[in-house]
């Protein structure tokens, strides 16, 4: 077969395969149409789902910059005038930040910056002497996805249980997160915290044993001097 053959067969073949490709499309033109507006539909939707998560996620980083401003806003001076944006109390600068904070995790409940409003909520529901409203939100912080803010709630629900007679539930908290440690609560941290339980129980021994594990895990640390201050000279 020659060049010219070979050509002019390949050229049969494509005329032949657009024929038919054509004469399929003509054939099932209605359901091509359906099948193209719906992948445009599903590529708008995506499109206008991204946008939409990124718009409310930006709003709700906003939002929680400004309840944390205020969580952090400055406190008077005895005497001195009146400020705006100074607050004569901490009780008054926690109400304040927690009414912000609750509104944020309402408004974006759903989104991770939502679950930290809900942690900041619950601490400044604790500062306010509201425990029962800050072990709920303590808690939906301690069920996130995101580790280091679940160890940060699980670790303030820890300190709430304590501090409201329950330290056998405090205790399994600690314990936790001793071993299932994140960037933002480490295995000294809860340790810490566990000793000082068991201190206040008069536990001493099971609190010193605490501390002079964290001291050698930590030998040049912050954690490992707290504990060497808290094992005193006899160590």
């Amino acid at each position: 077969m020659d060049t010219q053959t070979r050509h002019a067969l390949k050229k049969d073949s494509f005329a032949q395969a657009t024929a038919s490709s054509v004469s399929w499309v003509s054939g099932h033109r209605s359901g091509v149409v359906r099948w193209t507006i719906v992948v445009v539909a599903a590529l708008a939707l995506g499109v206008g789902s991204v946008v939409w998560w990124n718009m409310r996620s930006a709003a709700a980083d906003v939002a929680l910059g400004a309840a944390l401003d205020v969580y952090n806003g400055q406190l008077a001076v005895p005497g001195a005038p009146a400020q705006k944006g100074v607050y004569t109390t901490a009780a008054e600068r926690s109400k304040a930040a927690n009414e912000q904070f609750a509104e944020v995790a309402k408004q974006y409940g759903l989104l991770p910056v939502g679950v930290k409003a809900h942690y900041f909520a619950g601490v400044t529901f604790e500062d306010l002497g509201q425990t029962a409203s800050a072990e709920t939100e303590l808690k939906i912080a301690a069920g996130s996805w995101d580790r280091n803010v679940a160890n940060l709630g699980k670790l303030a629900l820890a300190g709430l249980y304590h501090q409201t007679a329950r330290d056998a539930q405090a205790i399994e908290l600690y314990t936790a997160l001793a071993a299932k440690p994140s960037e933002t609560v480490s295995t000294a941290a809860a340790q810490l915290d566990l000793a000082d339980l068991y201190a206040e129980q008069g536990k001493q021994d099971q609190a010193r044993a605490l501390w002079a594990k964290v001291k050698d895990a930590d030998k040049d640390g912050a954690a490992g001097a707290i504990a060497a201050q808290k094992l005193g000279p006899k160590q």
